[in-house]
């Protein structure tokens, strides 16, 4: 999956990007106040797109 597509599905749950970090991305879900880091390469591989999302609860 695309990080940009990935990005989008998050802000479309309401998550939002917390800070960058110098290889990971950190996201949170102010809803549930969960944090998750997300890489930053240009491609995520599925199963841990899946785990991502559904650990923000935006799946």
């Amino acid at each position: 999956m695309k990080r940009k597509v990935l990005e989008k599905k998050l802000r479309y749950a309401g998550c939002y990007l917390k800070r960058e970090g110098s290889s990971h991305s950190l996201w949170i879900n102010p809803k549930t106040g969960i944090i998750e880091a997300i890489p930053r390469h240009l491609a995520i591989k599925k199963p841990l797109a899946r785990k991502i999302l559904k650990s923000l609860n935006a799946d």
